[in-house]
């Protein structure tokens, strides 16, 4: 079992994805995001395997929730700097979101 302590050490925050492409060098269909933290983090990079419920375009502009504090991950020629969260369900992974619109940067608490 994890304890509150191991769940305080994750540093999640919410961001605003700026820039979505698709990511063909992926063993399994994916994009590779750049999303906008805000003034103290900046603007991080993810892999994200989303490809079934989410183009292109309804990814621009819309606000996620990641893990920030995780090490760097190489995923083909691309460094995947923070972990964007979703639940895997029926039809592919749906993004975990805030339900109003919040500053980036904002830390899950």
């Amino acid at each position: 079992m994890a304890t509150f302590e191991d769940f305080t050490k994750l540093d999640i925050r919410v961001g605003t994805v700026i820039e979505a492409n698709s990511f063909v060098k992926a063993k399994k269909p994916a994009y590779q995001l750049k999303i906008d933290f805000g003034e103290q983090l900046g603007i991080k990079k993810s892999s994200a395997q989303i490809t079934d419920r989410y183009s292109v375009d309804e990814l621009i502009g819309k606000q996620v929730l990641a893990v920030v504090n995780f090490p760097p991950r190489q995923i083909a020629d691309f460094m995947s700097e923070v972990l964007v969260l979703g639940t895997y369900s029926d039809g592919g992974v749906v993004l975990i979101t805030p339900d109003k619109a919040v500053k980036n940067g904002d830390k899950l608490g």
